[in-house]
């Protein structure tokens, strides 16, 4: 059982991301149920949210003539260009209708700013601008982190590695995850979480 400073941190399970959503990651909604059940565990819960702004620079649409999945410089660097997902106050930018979101302690948004995108929960893409999850985290005393949710090779990858280069002890449920596999983006994620230390614990079956 989860100790008093083990924290669990829910990214982006949001409609647009299960399937029939503007960015589907393929069996998103499968993980809802084990999901639920690890937020009746956890002392510390919080949640994430992708929260864009309908004039978002990651949106394919809002580059006239580009492809959605292509990839463009950002002034903060490579930036694949999204379909147009979680729009601030849509249906799409809701949590999955069966999660359990009443179970959190904290709900936070990210990639609200509308000329820079978020896929980590503790920082903006120029790996500089803070979103305020780490001082939240210190001063509820969490010291390991437990990971799910989706995209595995993006908002969840992100996320733990930072967490890891923070200093947390860092977990990353595969079970609880599903993933985008955007042109080999799986491999690498699970590479680069594993050299700074994160915990993989691998998908079961």
């Amino acid at each position: 059982m989860p100790a008093p400073h083990d924290a669990l941190i829910v990214i982006d399970l949001q409609n647009d991301f299960c399937p029939g959503g503007a960015l589907a990651v393929s069996g998103g909604d499968e993980i809802v149920g084990p999901v639920n059940a690890l937020l009746d565990q956890y002392p510390i819960r919080v949640l994430t949210q992708d929260w864009h702004p309908a004039d978002h620079a990651s949106f394919a649409s809002n580059h006239p003539g580009a492809a959605p999945f292509s990839v463009t410089e950002m002034p903060y660097g490579a930036q694949v260009l999204w379909p147009g997902h979680c729009v601030q106050g849509t249906q799409g930018a809701a949590f999955h209708p069966d999660l359990h979101s009443d179970r959190a302690d904290l709900i936070l948004r990210k990639g609200f700013r509308a000329g820079i995108d978020s896929y980590s929960a503790f920082f903006e893409n120029d790996r500089e601008t803070p979103t305020g999850l780490e001082g939240y985290l210190r001063t509820r005393g969490a010291t390991h982190l437990t990971f799910v949710g989706l995209a595995l090779d993006f908002c969840v990858g992100w996320s733990a590695i930072d967490a890891a280069r923070l200093g947390f002890s860092v977990t990353v449920l595969e079970s609880a995850c599903r993933a985008i596999d955007l042109d080999g983006s799986l491999a690498a994620a699970r590479a680069a979480m594993i050299e700074v230390g994160v915990v993989l614990e691998p998908a079961h079956g």
